[in-house]
């Protein structure tokens, strides 16, 4: 069997075909790390680039990405047994007094789609929550989203929270949603700011190698 015929049922969005697909690949032998690759994350690449270039939207990238927890939910335990690290972790979440949450699901499936591995902490969360996971879980970096002007301060606060925690030099903080922008990211000296979910995990994959 091809794997490329994996990468091509999840960006259709084919979930149970995946699956099966998965199943099978294992049986036939090929290495766990070999069908994440090339077969879920190649699938979810196309996907994130398609959607950077407005040739997909959100339904469809939510679609894929089901299909690819799916084939992941098989693969985990075998990538496990293999030792098989994420190339990186992240700790995401919409800041304290927001609780929109589609842009951080978003980024959050790009960065998985990249082979991240993200603690995600959902809405409404404190300064004090990010850096604590942050150090706990040995993440390189925290990713903060907001959707209201009000809100976009609390991320002014991670940061000063991360510095007086003593990590900012370990981790790298990023930074978005609609009202944030680069002025903003300099402005509060974060170290990321990137205008769409695919560039975002892009940058992560960046600050992880």
């Amino acid at each position: 069997m091809e794997l490329k015929e994996i990468s091509a049922q999840l960006q259709a969005g084919k979930a149970k075909i995946v699956k099966t697909l998965v199943q099978q690949a294992v049986e036939e032998g090929f290495a766990p790390q070999q069908i994440l690759e090339e077969g879920l994350l190649d699938g979810m690449a196309v996907i994130g680039e398609k959607f950077k270039n407005n040739e997909v939207f959100v339904p469809e990238v939510l679609i894929a990405a089901r299909a690819m927890n799916q084939g992941i939910a098989i693969l985990k335990p075998l990538l496990a047994a293999e030792g098989v690290k994420a190339t990186g972790k992240v700790c995401i979440g919409t800041v304290q007094g927001d609780l929109h949450d589609i842009g951080k699901n978003l980024v959050k499936m790009m960065m998985e789609g990249k082979g991240l591995e993200v603690i995600d902490l959902g809405t409404d969360v404190s300064a004090e929550t990010f850096v604590k996971t942050a150090i706990e879980q040995n993440c390189q970096i925290i990713s903060c989203s907001a959707l209201l002007t009000t809100t976009m301060s609390v991320m002014a606060d991670v940061v000063k929270a991360a510095e007086e925690a003593g990590i900012r030099d370990k981790v790298k903080i990023m930074v978005g949603g609609a009202p944030v922008n680069q002025a903003f990211c300099d402005e509060i000296g974060a170290d990321c700011y990137t205008v769409d979910a695919a560039s975002a995990a892009d940058k992560a994959v960046e600050f992880c190698s």
